[in-house]
């Protein structure tokens, strides 16, 4: 296995979870989410360079949450940017791994299993993300309404989202638009394949309150 890099990005300020505290730093069993979502990443390996990007104004806060919980996982911080975009960018600076990969920081639900099937597809393929089946009929607007599709063309992209890493730091030189939506579809405009791998269904991203709720009782 080669040498790995995990960016967890953990810039988000909650305006979904209509919460004035930022998303990541809500308690789920007495425990932040991004520290459930650290935990899961050091306990699949603890060898990974783990770096944090976070939100200037919050960095103190963070601070005082690893003193308060005691939470020794080392991790570097670096500062969050306008756009997730901007946030690993900076991030990219201070990766040593030969492979990089990029999670969400509420999204403490992935398994080991969805992350070594991403971590042994990247070494063969340079760019891989973990997806999985739509469950719920889809519809598609148009001028006259909506209209069914086929939801089996379609997939649900999670992270973590895993590439070489001079595949992303080429990525990473194409400037920002507001049609970047991950990592992926930057990647997939600097001209490179994206494959993809199973992932697993309880891996949601926290983004509103009944989120907490699914979370708190399979993190238990």
């Amino acid at each position: 296995m080669g040498i790995y890099t995990v960016i967890i990005t953990a810039g988000g300020i909650g305006k979904r979870m209509n919460s004035d505290l930022p998303k990541q730093f809500i308690e789920i069993n007495e425990k932040p989410i991004l520290m459930h979502t650290m935990e899961q990443v050091y306990h699949f390996n603890p060898k990974f360079q783990i770096i944090l990007t976070l939100p200037e104004a919050w960095k103190s806060y963070w601070e005082e949450l690893l003193v308060s919980h005691d939470f020794r996982i080392p991790h570097r911080i670096v500062d969050g940017g306008k756009e997730r975009y901007h946030s690993i960018k900076n991030a990219l600076e201070y990766c040593y791994g030969d492979y990089v990969v990029v999670h969400d920081g509420v999204r403490p639900l992935v398994s080991s299993q969805t992350f070594n099937r991403c971590l042994e597809a990247v070494e063969e393929h340079g760019a891989i993300i973990p997806v999985v089946e739509l469950k719920e009929s889809l519809r598609v607007k148009s001028d006259k309404g909506t209209k069914s599709v086929d939801r089996s063309l379609y997939k649900i992209v999670q992270t973590p989202q895993c590439f070489k890493k001079d595949i992303l730091v080429k990525a990473y030189s194409l400037p920002f638009h507001d049609g970047i939506t991950d990592d992926a579809s930057l990647v997939e405009a600097a001209g490179f394949e994206i494959k993809t791998v199973v992932g697993n269904d309880e891996n949601i991203k926290i983004t509103r309150k009944g989120d907490l709720k699914f979370a708190e009782l399979y993190l238990k």
